[in-house]
């Protein structure tokens, strides 16, 4: 299952350079201008997991093979994107791909770096973003409810039904309130809206609070005015220092951790920002161990057994029988003898996968 971030924001913010910190090579050119990313920048990160080690050490496995997310560096949004200022509409398509929005803020003062507004502003900056993908979302609404209209007097099925919706959503847009605010999300014909249109509003929004080095523990001004927004439009916040991130790139694990145990953080803002997007969609990883590889699949939460060994290969969900399932704190704890230990279970087609899962698959093709 893939899941795709694009990281948004003004230009000159940092997103460039938080793209460079969390692909771990400096692929993504960054310069104190706007526009100089031009074509969006892609890369796969994977999901940091730590329990994939213990598994492997266990399990005697010759390799790890990790969760993956895919980034999208788009380029800086200016005020009249949706209008094609800038490098507008085309840069909005390639959000418009992705199932969740990074918004990059900058959260300090530094006047040898340009800000397109003139200062520093988060409120501000978070706000131009938003209204233009609300704008974006309008002009395309407004084109379906067009289509709609012309349904409806035909009668199609349900044609009526998503008309309602899509003008009621319309009149919510024009308010400047995003559809992922729309109260009626879980209609049916709202939801068939979301999915053909993938509206560029209704994305779930992590804020990444762009910092400097002297604010990576105590909140400055701008971040707590970006805390309170944040709380207020139910979205998730993570403080990082894009540029102290970047300069890990060169540095093992170890000596990476101790740079952050030195300026008091416990966990790297980008670790963060991985497990949030990851678990922000309702995404969970279940485990393979073998002497070959030990591995992490991705599934939807709530996934059964025979689509999460989908997920591996289609036969394997054709031809489902039973899952041998031992939880991850079991397989640590008895490893091979957890069948012996009476801790490995045969699960059937009804089973709810857990988090942290070890499954081995029987099917018949």
């Amino acid at each position: 299952m893939s899941l795709s971030v694009g990281i948004v924001g003004l230009p000159n913010v940092g997103k460039s350079t938080t793209f460079n910190a969390l692909t771990r090579a400096q692929n993504a050119e960054s310069a104190n201008y706007p526009f100089c990313t031009i074509e969006p920048n892609k890369a796969l990160v994977p999901v940091p997991d730590i329990r994939l080690k213990e598994l492997a050490k266990i399990a005697k496995s010759q390799k790890i093979l990790y969760s993956l997310i895919e980034f999208v560096d788009i380029a800086g949004l200016v005020k009249g994107a949706s209008k094609g200022e800038g490098l507008g509409n085309k840069f909005l398509s390639n959000i418009r791909e992705t199932e969740l929005i990074l918004h990059i803020v900058r959260c300090f003062d530094d006047e040898n770096i340009t800000h397109v507004e003139g200062k520093v502003d988060p409120i501000r900056d978070v706000e131009i973003i938003n209204t233009e993908l609300i704008l974006a979302d309008i002009e395309q609404l407004s084109k379906k409810i067009e289509k709609l209209t012309k349904e409806a007097k035909s009668n199609a099925k349900g044609s009526k039904e998503s008309l309602e919706v899509a003008k009621n959503l319309l009149a919510h847009l024009n308010q400047n309130l995003s559809a992922n605010s729309f109260e009626d999300k879980e209609n049916p014909y709202y939801k068939s809206l979301i999915k053909e249109l993938r509206l560029l509003s209704a994305k779930e929004v992590i804020y990444g609070a762009n910092v400097d080095e002297a604010h990576l523990i105590k909140d400055n001004d701008f971040v707590l005015k970006l805390r309170e927004y944040a709380a207020k439009n139910k979205h998730e916040i993570i403080k990082l220092c894009a540029k102290i991130e970047e300069e890990m790139i060169a540095l093992s694990d170890e000596d990476s951790n101790e740079l952050l145990n030195s300026l008091g953080a416990k966990d790297s803002g980008l670790e963060q920002i991985i497990k949030a997007s990851f678990s922000k969609l309702g995404l969970i990883s279940y485990f393979t161990a073998g002497e070959i590889e030990v591995r992490s699949w991705t599934i939807k939460n709530g996934c059964k057994a025979p689509q999460a060994a989908g997920v591996i290969h289609n036969d394997f969900e054709k031809g489902f029988i039973k899952a041998e399932v031992v939880s991850y704190e079991d397989y640590i704890k008895y490893g091979s003898k957890a069948k012996e230990a009476g801790k490995m279970r045969l699960e059937g087609k009804d089973y709810v996968v857990k988090d942290g899962d070890v499954m081995h698959f029987r099917f018949n093709v």
